[in-house]
C-alpha cells in the first residue's frame, strides 16, 4: 500500500470491464475508496468491491438512460464526499453508412450517450460537488481513435472520444483555478473484451498493424497511469492528453 490516495473517494464508471477492474485495484492499492459503477454485472462488481476492500461499494446505472448519470452521482455523493471521477465506461458499435437511417441514428445516439453525454452529466455533477469540497480530479478515458479519426464502420466511437478529449480540455481551462483539474488518457488497442471482439472479426494482425512495439497495451498499464494522475502531487497534469498507443500515433 503506497498511500498516495489515502482518504480519497473515487467514482469509477465501467468498473467491471478489464480496464475498469485494473483501475479499481490500482486505486485501492494507493489507498483510495472506490465506488464501482456497473451496468448489468452486479455479481462481478460486488466481488470486486469485496476483493479491494476499503469500504468499496458497487453502484448500478445504465448510462444509456439519460437520467442515469445524474442519479449515479447522487448515489455516490450520498456515501460521502467524492474527490475524483474516472469516466471509463464506453462502448464501440459498428454501423455501415448504407445501413437504414433509423439504425444509423440509433447507433450514433447510443454511442454518444454512453461514451460522451453520460460523462458530460457526471462531469457537471462532479464540478458542482467539487466546488463545495474545495476541488477534485476528473480522468476521462478517451482513445487514439478520437485523435486521428477512425474506421468507416465505427465513426461514432471515434467522434465520441474526440468530444471527450475536447470536454477534458474545456474543464481544465475553465475550472483549474477552482482546484478542479481534468486529464484524458488516449489508449490505442488495449487487451480487453472490445479488442478480442475486433480480433475475432478482423484478425489480430489488423489490430497490431502500425504499432511499433508489436503488442497491445495491458489493462494494468492504463490503471497505473490513472492512479498516478490522481495523486495530489500531479496537479500540473491538468489539461493533458496522455497517449498510450505504443507509438502507433504520434503528434
Amino acid at each position: 500500500m503506497t498511500g498516495h490516495l489515502d482518504g480519497k473517494t473515487v467514482l469509477l464508471t465501467g468498473a467491471t470491464g478489464a480496464i475498469g477492474m485494473a483501475i479499481a485495484r490500482a486505486l485501492a492499492a494507493e489507498g483510495a475508496r472506490v465506488l464501482l459503477h456497473y451496468s448489468r454485472n452486479r455479481v462481478a462488481a460486488e466481488a470486486l468491491a469485496a476483493e479491494i476492500g476499503r469500504a468499496a461499494a458497487a453502484l448500478p446505472a445504465d448510462l444509456a438512460d439519460h437520467q442515469a448519470p445524474t442519479a449515479l452521482w447522487q448515489a455516490a455523493e450520498a456515501l460521502g464526499p467524492v474527490h475524483a471521477l474516472v469516466n471509463n465506461a464506453g462502448i464501440r458499435s459498428e454501423i455501415a453508412v448504407d445501413a437504414s437511417l433509423a439504425d444509423w441514428q440509433a447507433t450514433w445516439s447510443r454511442e454518444m450517450q454512453v461514451n460522451f453525454t453520460a460523462a458530460v452529466d457526471l462531469t457537471r455533477a462532479a464540478i458542482l460537488h467539487f466546488r463545495r469540497i474545495g476541488g477534485g480530479r476528473i480522468v476521462n478515458m478517451a482513445s487514439r481513435a478520437g485523435q486521428r479519426g477512425y474506421a468507416a464502420n465505427a465513426m461514432a466511437y471515434g467522434a465520441s472520444k474526440a468530444a471527450l478529449i475536447n470536454l477534458t480540455k474545456s474543464v481544465a481551462q475553465s475550472f483549474g483555478a477552482e482546484g478542479i483539474t481534468a486529464i484524458a488518457l488516449a489508449p490505442g488497442w488495449v487487451r480487453t473484451e472490445m479488442a478480442e471482439a475486433f480480433i475475432a472479426q478482423h484478425g489480430e494482425a489488423a489490430a497490431l498493424a502500425g504499432i511499433p512495439i508489436g503488442r497491445m497495451a495491458e489493462p494494468q498499464e492504463i490503471a497505473e497511469l490513472v492512479a498516478f494522475a490522481l495523486r495530489p502531487s500531479q496537479a500540473s497534469l491538468n489539461g493533458a492528453v496522455l497517449d498510450v498507443n505504443g507509438a502507433s500515433y504520434l503528434r
